[in-house]
């Protein structure tokens, strides 16, 4: 009872007991009898391990975090371990999300699923397995790129602000450098601030730095001194001063003058020597380099020679007296101290080994107070521990304290009382500690703890097994589903087989039924056979009534042979007609002829006239050309006319014999057929009946002919008689004519009267019932001597024919025409050139001829000229109002002009609605100075400006003036019309009434025309003058807008310059130089040319790169130096381009005085004495010496300065054999407004616009091509886009989309869109139709402050449009740091494959309407005759084929014996090699559904092939053209129905054969060769028939037309195509080629021929290659370098063969590192013969093998190298895939043959891929 009792108070004692064991657990989960247990030996090592035990067997019951998953997984929110999902490049990642950590391989994201920025990897497969820095140009060493990213196969690189290409590889515009030489970079140009100030940047060269074009008079690399002649502060003060010192130099600084300098005495050619090439290359440097010496040489003898100098030389030579006594004293001391340095060195490397050892017991010591300090920590954290336990203790003891005391208060209790419970609680305890009642349960615990570990530790195991069971899943759910495809094909396959033995059992049931019914009828026939006696009895009666029709039949040729002679004689009498009518019109050719003769004379005095003009100045020279040429336009009339009445008369009856011929040659065939069917007759009397049918039908339609003709030939001689009232004395002449034309044909009857008589007697004979031999014999000879008498009168009328083709006098006429009207262009050319002012009076005017494309003007017109306003008073404030140019339509709707009104100019443009006023108010007229002005008056779309600049006349300060206004509606294009447009300046003529804007008094002053838009334009290429006087005009200095005050020369392409005896300054030595410096923003251009007979040098321009191109009579024929594409000139900047001919036997070419490229030859002298600059007359490029060697021929288009020879200049315009060129050179020419995209390119910049922000913008474009991006812009997430989808323009603006109804601007006409963005509205202006839309889409962003980029034509970043392929041009947009104004495309800084000049867009085809003509026939039933080799009606296409010869000029590899590019059929491909190998066409008219006409030229020799093949999506409606059997099919649908017209004979004979086909609804039409056609037409049509885009051309895609043509058909042909035509218009500009070569001529063998275009063969996956491999193949080369094989793997390592320079190199890379070996040939590999080439791959050892020659190479091994197997690559491979360290980029050009890998044949028919032009198995031989 006392221990109930006690039970209270001692209840807190136990919780404090108990407190160890409860501690570490939680609240809800301690077991109180276990911890009671363990109270008594708190803190042992077996209660921690049990304690241990129920955590890790209880672990579900605690904490989900009280443990951490294995390395690879993470704890879910569930508690459970689930493995990382980090792509293989991370180990750990984050409990809870399973974000990876320390992502490896250069990965990163959640799950190291992407690339950072700057590093690249294969993504194609999902996430990269390793990404590698960018290669931008080069990875990690020399990246340069912000990013990059794959497209299409290509890396792209967003370059860094400092850097552009598409790989960084060059320094943006305004820096420079070289990005892929290691460890450089690219800085900003520094010219001292004294480049062109209209450049974004400053010029400099890209990658030395040097500056170009200093201005403001100064010179030196960075523009940093004043140039020679001046003096002064070029770079903080910039005052350059010209010195004033009689033309003698002065100092650069203080201008103080200097004296002349001495003459330097001449130099002296070195002695001829015999040395190798390496001396001479040598010599050539050092050449080289002595002329860059000479400048400085020029510097130092400028210097003066004075007592002063002389002075300051001895004070210099004094000092450097004194400093080499120095220096030697300074050498003593360097001894001393050298030694000093010795000993000082020996004793830092022993206390260097005394600091390693200290070093050394520092780092021991290190390590032993480490463990010091981890004990130390140790110890304090569990002295923390004992501290924590023990205050707790503290506070359960004066807790249970404080309860005992208040359990005694409480139950009132004496402290004796208290004392006895203690000592009971103290006994039940040791009662309790001697009973241990839980030893049982204890081992219990431990036992079960054991078991659950073992538990656990199987668990774990089973989770193991479980996740790679798991990872297998998918591989056997991948190889069950392909046994469930094959068990499915396997069960398709079976069903076959099934209905196959079906069909078999029928069959064989219906043929025992067919025996059964052949044994039925022979019973049958056998009846039958007996009536057989009876039908031959009725044939003899018939018989009897074939006599019968033989009679009609005779007298029906009676009747024919009459209609015959009626023929002969009609045709005779206007045979007669003809040769009276020529010998009439005798007088009227005598007179054409003299007038031709006085038109050579007046050409003669014109070309006279037209090389002594002077462009300097001579006026009356250009107006006396001008008259001249009035006078040569009225002599042309006169003549021209006389000439077109004789040829239309002779025309006229040449047309009417040729008709009677063609009528006779018919009715020739028809008497032979007849005399055919007599004999017929003969031979087979029972077929009578037939014969005499046929014969009457012939009878019936000579009768019909007959009647037609004699229709035609009255029609004829009424289109002969000219009218009464025209020549009333002509017509008595006829009328004699037509007298001796029936006398002839009279003599046409005697001789054609036999013919008659033996027709009569032919057709007696035939009366007979029983034929005779001998009568037909008879007959059949009589008949031939009538065709022989026959054949010998149309002969006779031939001839008179030719005597009046030759009397007629259009050649000689025409001749001198075209030659006078080439004069005239001529003229023209050389009178815009003219850059002389005009005196206007007042009174006076010009009409000026502007000879610019109209169609250029609409969106963007530009006008400049000089202008001097005359000042009669000099009292007058103010001068009077005044016109003074007028450019518009004759009835003054669209106009642009120029007045001067309220002392302001003014310019004035309308556009339709009203005028536009644009006052320079802030320069007035009066304050003009007295010399010449610059005026420019400018349109872009509707906005206008007026530009004003006034010269200094003694610096090169101007002053500038501008001024701007707007049209207030929406008219943007000024409509001009050629013929009603008219261009006056000064005045008007008394018949024009101008608008009552610019109708003022006419101007007082001079006026000089210089350029519109891109043309250079003059006042002197008038078509007429009103009161011009021959006053001496005003004299313009023309440097004065120049700032570099140098002489340029201006050339448009039409004129050249001829320096002839060019020796006279010069002379040809060991060193021949030749020097120029060129401008250009053109593509190819002749820049040099000298000829001497065969002989000849040419300096050309191709793409934008030189070619010299030269032949001085050696033996091995000419030479080509090209620039190996080093030096890209075509950029709108001077570049300096030098010759050098040393020794007479190596050419040597410079740009911008860096060497280039150089080559040797035979030694020779150059044989010249002209030489032509610029061009060249046509004459001399026609020649047959020079036109087969001339790559160009058109002239150059730019701007020339010093030209020099053997560094003696030239004036090119003081030569007297200059022709078309003149002064200066206007930057409007040089400008490139215009780009060509040809559908992967595109061009790119960065400017401060906000298309989302009132934004304006237009550009004109032109293309065929129905979609493509326009303009692109991205302002993050939002875009702003226009393009052209189906042949609609579409504007995109932050996803609202605004598109025109019309689908037709893909017509290969010039439009011009206009797009506006506000916030109210979208509008899109197409021409003048508007659309309109809501701007749902504004937010009133703010507009961005940074540059924005971007692109026309296409754009890299963006895959949801198609590139642009057509013309862009007068691009204008608003921008927030500038004007508007047109975008000069050459100044951007990204343009990829863009062309800058000129815009090859081809017209598009016109429908041309059909008729069908009297000769069609059916196909049923009806005989082609085929036209061969030896038919005259060959087709034109083969005839074309004999100029290729001539036409081809393909530049060969000095090194090859052939061209890179063999003789070709022009606009003819080689298709087949491959099953789908073609070529796609986007191009279809609107109303193709409707009718449709193709042409096509055809040879081949397979029996099956696709031709031609168009269809919708799902292939229900098509048509096609193919090849079956060597028969021509053409079909088409119409509806379920399908029409199939097939030739009779085969076409596969290897011969070139014209086959049109046409369709028109439900009919269709096939012509081969020209002959009669074969028709067929459906019995309805229904209207839904339509088809898509693509159609194709000598293949299909793979799994097209299968569905509709059998499969033989479907694949390629293997042949030639060519001459396509749509409608009437040749088609040449596909889409798509897929291995399509040009057709070749001559001789071709068996090989794979890789063309020059590019290409190249991917092999099939069971080709690949491996760590062990042996590859085989034949080469014959057309080139000396190039790629011959390749293979790639997506982690770095590659294989790859070429060539380079001839010789063989294959290098490897095993993932360890590069390397390689080499073999060159002594035999050169290009000599037109087949070479072996064979590499053997062992791991890591490689051995290369050409012809007899070996070599090899021994790499690192790599322990683990994979054997990968990755695609083989033959003949090239894709620019992404090349590594930087390859010496070579381009393909393979040649053949290719017997390729094999391990000993296995490779076809190249069964590649995976060929690209490009490759041809499979047709190699030239030739």
């Amino acid at each position: 009872m006392a221990l109930i009792l006690a039970w209270p108070l001692f209840f807190p004692l136990f919780l404090f007991l108990g407190y160890f064991s409860i501690s570490s657990a939680s609240t809800e989960g301690k077991i109180f009898h276990v911890d009671i247990e363990g109270s008594a030996a708190v803190g042992s090592k077996e209660d921690t391990l049990i304690r241990g035990l129920q955590q890790s067997v209880s672990f579900g019951r605690w904490s989900h975090f009280a443990e951490r998953c294995q390395e690879g997984f993470f704890r879910t929110f569930s508690g459970e371990c689930s493995p990382c999902n980090c792509n293989n490049n991370a180990y750990k990642c984050l409990d809870g999300s399973g974000i990876c950590l320390d992502c490896q391989r250069n990965t990163t994201g959640d799950h190291c699923e992407k690339c950072p920025d700057g590093y690249l990897g294969d993504v194609i497969t999902g996430a990269p397995s390793f990404c590698q820095p960018c290669p931008c140009p080069l990875p990690l060493i020399a990246n340069f790129a912000a990013s990059c990213y794959r497209k299409n196969g290509l890396v792209r690189c967003m370059c860094k602000e400092n850097y552009a290409g598409p790989n960084c590889e060059r320094c943006a515009p305004g820096f420079y450098g070289n990005p892929l030489v290691i460890g450089s970079s690219c800085k900003k140009c520094d010219c001292s601030g004294n480049s062109d100030p209209n450049l974004i940047f400053e010029d400099c060269d890209e990658v030395t730095g040097q500056c170009r074009n200093c201005l403001r008079n100064t010179t030196g690399f960075n523009c940093e001194l004043c140039a020679p002649g001046y003096y002064g502060d070029a770079r903080n003060a910039k005052n350059c001063t010209a010195c004033n010192c009689r033309g003698e130099p002065c100092d650069r600084r203080t201008g103080q003058c200097l004296a002349e300098p001495p003459i330097s005495p001449p130099g002296t050619d070195c002695p001829v020597i015999s040395c190798d090439k390496c001396i001479w290359d040598l010599t050539a440097d050092i050449s080289s380099t002595a002329y860059s010496i000479d400048e400085s040489k020029e510097i130092l003898q400028s210097i003066s020679t004075g007592v002063a100098i002389h002075r300051h030389l001895n004070d210099l030579n004094s000092t450097a007296f004194i400093l080499k006594t120095k220096l030697s004293e300074k050498d003593n001391s360097s001894v001393l101290r050298k030694t000093q340095v010795e000993n000082a060195e020996t004793e830092l490397a022993e206390f260097l080994k005394d600091i390693n050892a200290l070093d050394k017991k520092r780092n021991q010591e290190s390590s032993k107070s480490q463990l010091v300090m981890k004990e130390t920590k140790n110890n304090m954290d569990r002295a923390t521990n004992v501290l924590q336990v023990l205050r707790n203790m503290i506070e359960n003891i004066q807790e249970v304290s404080n309860k005992a005391e208040y359990y005694s208060i409480e139950h009132d209790l004496r402290p004796e009382d208290v004392v006895q419970n203690i000592r009971a609680a103290e006994e039940m305890l040791k009662d309790i500690e001697l009973r241990r009642p839980f030893i049982i349960q204890k081992q219990l615990a431990y036992e079960e703890s054991e078991a659950a570990q073992d538990l656990l530790k199987q668990a774990e195991e089973w989770q193991q097994t479980l996740n790679e069971t798991r990872s297998l899943i998918p591989l056997v759910l991948d190889q069950l589903e392909e046994h469930n495809t094959k068990l499915t094909d396997l069960e398709e396959a079976l069903d076959t087989a099934a209905d196959y033995i079906k069909r078999t059992n029928d069959i064989n049931t219906d043929n025992t039924a067919r025996i059964q019914e052949q044994e039925l009828q022979q019973e049958i026939l056998e009846a039958q056979l007996s009536n057989v006696n009876g039908t031959l009895q009725m044939a003899k009666e018939i018989l009897n009534v074939s006599c019968q029709i033989n009679a009609e039949l005779n007298e029906a040729i009676t009747n024919a042979s009459g209609f015959y002679a009626e023929i002969d004689g009609a045709k005779m009498q206007l045979q007669d007609k003809l040769a009276n009518l020529s010998r009439f019109d005798e007088d009227l050719v005598e007179k054409a002829m003299e007038y031709a003769q006085e038109l050579h004379g007046m050409a003669d005095q014109l070309e006279r006239i037209l090389y002594g003009v002077d462009t300097n100045g001579i006026v009356q020279k250009a107006l006396n050309a001008s008259n001249v040429h009035e006078n040569i336009i009225n002599f042309i009339h006169e003549a021209h006319q006389l000439s077109t009445l004789a040829l239309n008369t002779s025309e006229r009856v040449n047309d009417a014999v040729v008709g009677i011929d063609t009528q006779i040659t018919y009715h020739k065939e028809e008497s032979k057929k007849l005399l055919s069917q007599a004999r017929q007759q003969e031979q087979t009397s029972h077929a009578n009946d037939l014969a005499v049918a046929d014969a009457g039908r012939l009878v019936n339609e000579t009768l019909a002919k007959k009647n037609n003709f004699q229709a035609r030939l009255l029609k004829v001689i009424s289109k002969m008689q000219p009218s009464e009232q025209e020549n009333a004395r002509r017509l008595d002449q006829l009328k004699i004519i037509t007298d001796q034309a029936l006398s002839t044909a009279e003599a046409i009857t005697l001789t054609t009267g036999p013919m008659t008589e033996n027709l009569t007697r032919w057709s007696q004979d035939l009366k007979n019932v029983k034929p005779a031999r001998a009568a037909y014999e008879r007959a059949t000879v009589t008949t031939r001597d009538t065709v022989k008498s026959l054949t010998e009168v149309i002969p006779q009328l031939l001839d008179k024919l030719r005597t009046v083709e030759q009397k007629q006098p259009a050649n000689n006429v025409s001749a001198s025409i075209q030659r006078v009207r080439e004069l005239i262009a001529q003229t023209r050319r050389v009178a815009n050139k003219v850059q002389v002012s005009m005196s206007f009076g007042g009174q006076s005017a010009v009409e000026i001829n502007p000879q610019t494309n109209m169609e250029e003007l609409k969106a963007f017109t530009s006008l400049s000229l000089y202008m001097m306003v005359k000042k009669n008073n000099p009292e007058q404030t103010a001068p009077k109002d005044q016109f003074v140019l007028y450019l518009g339509s004759k009835n003054t709707k669209n106009y642009l002009g120029l007045a001067i009104k309220n002392d302001n100019l003014v310019y004035i443009y309308n556009l339709g609605s009203s005028d536009v006023e644009i006052p320079l108010d802030s320069k007035p007229i009066s304050s003009w100075p007295d010399y010449f002005s610059l005026v420019k008056i400018e349109r872009i779309g509707k906005h206008g400006k007026v530009f004003l600049t006034v010269p200094s006349p003694s610096s090169t300060a101007e002053e500038k003036f501008i001024k701007k206004g707007e049209v207030p509606g929406d008219d943007s294009l000024l409509d001009l019309e050629p013929k009603n447009t008219v261009f006056y300046v000064g005045g008007v003529p008394p018949d024009f009434k101008l608008p009552p804007s610019l109708d003022l008094p006419g101007f007082t002053g001079c006026l000089e025309l210089a350029t519109l838009n891109d043309d250079v334009i003059s006042l002197y290429n008038f078509k007429n003058i009103y009161n011009i006087t021959k006053a001496v005009p005003c004299v313009r200095d023309k440097l004065a807008f120049t700032q570099s005050r140098a002489v340029n020369y201006f050339f448009d392409g039409s004129g050249y310059a001829l320096v002839k005896h060019i020796e006279r300054r010069g002379r040809f030595g060991l060193v021949t130089r030749f020097d120029i410096e060129v401008r250009t923003p053109t593509d190819n251009g002749l820049l040099l040319l000298m000829v001497n007979g065969s002989m000849f040098f040419s300096l050309e321009m191709q793409n934008g790169h030189l070619y010299l191109h030269y032949d001085f009579g050696f033996s091995k024929g000419p030479v080509i130096l090209d620039s190996l594409k080093k030096a890209q000139i075509n950029d709108a900047k001077f570049h300096e381009v030098s010759v050098i001919y040393h020794n007479s036997k190596k050419m040597i070419l410079l740009v911008d005085r860096r060497h280039v490229n150089s080559i040797e030859n035979e030694k020779q002298n150059m044989p010249f004495t002209d030489i032509y600059i610029g061009g060249a007359p046509p004459e001399i490029l026609k020649s047959s010496s020079v036109s087969s060697h001339l790559a160009v021929t058109t002239g150059f288009r730019g701007c020339m300065k010093g030209f020099q020879f053997q560094k003696k200049d030239f004036n090119l315009l003081e030569e007297p054999g200059t022709l078309g060129i003149g002064y200066g050179c206007p930057e409007e020419s040089l400008m490139s407004r215009k780009a060509y995209f040809n559908g992967e390119s595109y061009i790119a910049s960065s400017q401060k616009i906000s298309p989302f922000h009132g934004f304006e913008g237009g550009f004109n474009f032109r293309t065929l091509q129905p979609n493509g991006l326009l303009f692109y812009c991205a302002e993050g997430s939002n875009v702003f886009s226009i393009s052209m989808d189906k042949g609609a323009v579409v504007l995109n603006a932050k996803g609202l989309e605004v598109q025109t109804a019309d689908r037709s601007y893909n017509d290969g006409k010039p439009h011009f869109v206009i797009t506006s963005v506000s916030p109210e509205r979208l509008e899109l202006l197409i021409d003048d139709k508007k659309e309109i839309k809501e701007n749902s889409v504004y937010t009133g962003d703010v507009k961005p402050a940074s540059p924005q980029k971007f692109y026309f034509g296409g754009s890299p970043i963006t895959t949801d449009f198609a590139n642009f392929t057509g013309c862009i041009s007068n691009a204008y947009f608003t921008r927030l740091d500038r004007d508007v104004e047109v975008e000069d495309f050459q100044q951007y800084p990204e343009k990829v494959q863009a062309s800058l000049y000129g815009c090859p867009v081809e017209s598009p085809p016109a429908a041309l309407f059909y008729k069908k003509r009297k000769n069609s026939s059916k196909s049923k039933g009806s005989h082609n005759k085929r036209v061969g080799k030896d038919n005259p009606g060959v087709s034109q296409f083969s005839s074309s084929m004999k100029k290729t010869d001539q036409e081809l000029k393909a530049l060969r590899d000095p090194q090859c014996s052939f061209s890179d590019r063999p003789k070709a059929i022009e606009h003819a491909y080689l298709f087949g090699g491959t099953a789908n190998s073609r070529q796609e066409y986007d191009y279809l008219p609107r109303d193709f559904h409707e009718r449709s006409q193709f042409s096509i030229s055809v040879k081949t020799y397979s029996s099956h092939g696709m031709i031609f093949y168009v269809s919708d999506q799902e292939e229900e409606d098509f048509m096609a053209l193919f090849i079956a059997h060597g028969r021509l099919v053409f079909m088409f649908n119409n509806g379920h129905q399908k029409l199939r017209i097939r030739s009779q004979e085969k076409y596969n004979d290897g011969q070139w054969h014209n086959v049109m086909f046409v369709r028109e609804k439900n009919a269709g039409r096939l012509v081969i060769d020209g002959l009669r056609a074969l028709e067929e037409s459906l019995p309805s049509f229904e209207s839904g028939w339509q088809v898509a885009r693509p159609f194709y051309i000598g293949g299909v895609a793979p799994g097209k037309a299968a569905k509709n043509i059998q499969i033989n058909s479907v694949y390629s042909l293997t042949g030639c195509l060519g001459s396509l035509q749509l409608n009437g218009r040749p088609i040449t500009s596909p889409s798509q080629t897929f291995s399509v070569t040009p057709c070749f001529q001559g001789p071709s063998e068996e090989g794979s021929y890789f063309s020059s275009e590019g290409g190249y063969i991917i092999l099939d996956e069971s080709f690949s290659l491996g760590l062990r491999f042996e590859v085989v193949f034949e080469i014959r080369p057309r080139s000396s370098s190039g790629i011959l094989m390749h293979a790639h793997s997506v982690n770095g390592e590659f294989l790859n063969l070429h060539m380079k320079q001839g010789q063989v190199i294959v290098k490897l890379n095993n993932g360890i590192k590069d390397f390689s070996t080499s073999v060159t040939p002594k035999q050169n590999l290009c000599d037109g013969r087949w070479h072996r080439i064979a590499i053997i791959r062992d791991a890591n050892v490689v051995q290369l093998d050409v012809d007899s020659e070996v070599n090899h190479v021994v790499g690192p091994l790599n322990p683990r190298a994979i054997d990968h197997r990755e695609p083989v690559f033959v003949g090239g491979v894709p620019e992404s895939l090349l590594t930087f360290s390859l010496t070579t980029r381009n393909s393979f050009t040649g053949c290719i043959r017997n390729f094999m890998i391990d000993e296995r044949p490779v076809s190249f028919s069964k590649a995976a891929l060929v690209s490009g032009a490759v041809s499979i198995n047709v190699c030239p031989a030739t």
